[in-house]
């Protein structure tokens, strides 16, 4: 039989089954060559594998061994949002690329997946793999599979230059290289101590708020695959020359190589792709106090920062909706929408009077909606909330104890929050902490019938979405300032600032000090130019005079400087502590206050390019 006839009728197969057109090659060469595609080169190689380049660059390399498809059961625990996933009954079956049938299909090349046993048999046609330009500068990666499946793992050739920045929120280090986790929008953890059992309130050494389905390599390019799922990662640690990466889907893998040719180019096309998050005022770049405790501590603190000769900008409030314990023993707030009017007597007229005296006030507000305040009853009472699948409404554990949260896949109940919202910027607020949003259980049933682990990590982007839609609204001129925790692929294009969680108030390098930067210099190359942290720290403590003096020293050189009475407020050392905490602490916000014009250039340049305004040294 001629190579034209074996063609005609492989193209005649792989068509029926809709993975994708040929076309015809009148010589019938079927040996593998250097396919273009866009400014990219497809090269099948002689292992088997398939090499990726542009000009005299080579990015990516498709390894020979092929993609492994499986088949599971699937279990998860954890009620705080430190989640566990198990596997049950899995079966695996390796794919290899039939590199002698590469062709060039309407929209790139395409080269056919077969299996090497399981799934239809040895031999059996399994899928393909498409190439495509999706715009100047990036090659599209789609690995499609024609079996039913779970998740699909790729492998890419590890080689000794090989490196993986990025990975959105990552505390532990800035290359990734030899690291194996996971990708899901979780608590970051309290203390993240190794010697400790994960769980419950103790994270690991990549738990993190701020998941992103990206790297960037040094050599200048980067890949970002298109997944609301779990991923799973393997960077050349089981095997020293591959990185797996695998998506918990049976949807096709769906990767995005960015081209470069430098580091900051990488960022700059990712944000293309996810979107750009809209620069602060210039006045976000003066101090930010935390004050708490009621309308008179906080006039109390305005006062006394006058005093002390410190310049600041803003002072945020987080109990104005009135305090609570958490469930680590520290101090809390109560988590609602309105103002508890005995710690807070005619709040709008005290925030009129803070913007008469030239401060901006800040605040604070999450998704949760406890049984016990205001908002449950009503919400629930229309429909609003979150349901189990017995139809009742959901009120998992929640670090106030119980609560539910709106849906918010359903109009009506962004429509509702969106109310108490665009009422606090009508009270005068200019921004607040938009805090949480990764509690969403895994077995909740949502209003528009979507899969809740696939809309779990969405939750992130929805709920900073429905802040970015009020004060598009309310204040079309940019002028507000909201800082959130929580994020995914996507959160860019809504939200603002991210601050990077709550750390310990201590020099561990798990949890506290030391993990700030990592974290800021992973989200700067992961596309969020505009990051803070809490001066010093949130969790644990009490925070000594040492902690405070060094943090604010970090945070002063952080685009925005924002201190935080801690969960032990009252223990905790703080600016006023003794004098030469306080010259300490004027000194270095009058650093702050001198780098403010450079930090409102590089805001501009974020706005238009992504790139941080912290930029790591391998940039």
């Amino acid at each position: 039989m001629s190579a034209w006839v074996q063609r005609a009728r492989w193209c005649a197969l792989v068509s029926s089954l809709g993975l994708y057109a040929c076309s015809s090659d009148e010589e019938g060469d079927l040996t593998p060559r250097t396919l273009e595609v866009g400014d990219a080169r497809v090269t099948p190689g002689d292992d088997g594998g398939i090499a990726i380049s542009v000009g005299d660059r080579d990015l990516i390399q498709l390894a020979s061994q092929g993609p492994i498809a499986r088949r599971f059961g699937w279990s998860y625990s954890g009620a705080t949002a430190l989640f566990t996933f198990e596997r049950t009954g899995e079966e695996a079956v390796q794919l290899e690329y039939d590199t002698g049938h590469a062709a060039r299909e309407d929209s790139g090349v395409v080269i056919p997946l077969r299996a090497a046993s399981g799934f239809g048999g040895e031999g059996a046609l399994a899928g393909a793999v498409h190439f495509s330009e999706e715009r100047l500068g990036t090659t599209r990666v789609r690995v499609e599979v024609a079996a039913s499946y779970d998740s699909l793992a790729l492998p890419l050739v590890c080689t000794p230059e090989s490196s993986f920045y990025g990975f959105g929120g990552q505390y532990n280090a800035i290359d990734q290289r030899g690291e194996v986790f996971d990708l899901f929008v979780r608590e970051q953890g309290i203390g993240r101590d190794p010697q400790k059992p994960y769980g419950f309130l103790n994270g690991g050494p990549h738990t993190t708020y701020f998941p992103m389905p990206y790297f960037v390599d040094a050599r200048g390019f980067g890949v970002y695959w298109r997944t609301d799922r779990r991923s799973l990662l393997d960077l050349c640690r089981s095997e020293p020359d591959v990185a797996w990466i695998e998506v918990e889907s049976g949807e096709p893998l769906d990767l995005l190589l960015l081209h470069g040719p430098t580091m900051p180019r990488v960022v700059e096309a990712l944000s293309e792709e996810v979107g750009r998050p809209k620069a602060p005022p210039a006045w976000a770049y003066d101090l930010w106090v935390g004050a708490q405790g009621g309308r008179d501590a906080v006039l109390a603190e305005v006062a006394a920062i006058e005093s002390a000769g410190i310049p600041a900008g803003a002072f945020w409030v987080q109990d104005w909706t009135g305090i609570r314990q958490n469930l680590d023993g520290g101090f809390g707030v109560n988590y609602r929408w309105t103002a508890d009017e005995e710690l807070y007597p005619d709040l709008p007229g005290m925030i009129s009077g803070l913007h008469d005296q030239g401060y901006r006030f800040l605040s604070y507000a999450n998704p949760f909606v406890p049984k016990n305040l205001n908002h449950f009853a009503e919400m629930d009472a229309q429909g609003l909330l979150i349901h189990k699948q017995d139809g009742t409404t959901y009120t998992p554990i929640a670090p106030n104890g119980t609560a539910s949260m709106p849906d918010l896949t359903n109009e009506a109940a962004r429509e509702y929050v969106k109310r108490y919202l665009r009422q606090m910027v009508r009270d005068g607020h200019d921004g607040w902490m938009a805090d949480f949003g990764e509690w969403l259980p895994l077995d909740a049933v949502l209003a528009d019938g979507s899969d809740p682990v696939k809309a779990h990590n969405r939750y992130p982007v929805e709920w900073h979405r429905l802040w970015r839609e009020v004060m598009d609204e309310e204040r079309p001129d940019g002028d507000f300032a909201v800082f959130g925790r929580s994020g995914y692929a996507g959160v860019q294009q809504v939200s603002q600032i991210h601050w990077i969680g709550d750390q310990e108030c201590d020099f561990k390098p798990t949890d506290g000090l030391p993990t700030v930067v990592p974290a800021m210099l992973n989200l700067g190359l992961s596309g969020v130019p505009y990051v803070t942290h809490d001066i010093a720290g949130f969790s644990g403590g009490p925070s000594t005079k040492e902690l405070f003096m060094r943090w604010t020293e970090l945070g002063a050189f952080t685009p925005i400087m924002r201190t935080h009475e801690g969960a032990k407020k009252l223990e905790n050392w703080s600016w006023e502590k003794d004098a030469e905490t306080t010259a300490h602490f004027r000194r270095f916000v009058l650093i702050h206050q001198a780098l403010r014009p450079e930090f409102e250039r590089l805001a501009s340049e974020s706005e238009a390019t992504s790139l941080p305004s912290i930029r790591a040294l391998v940039m």
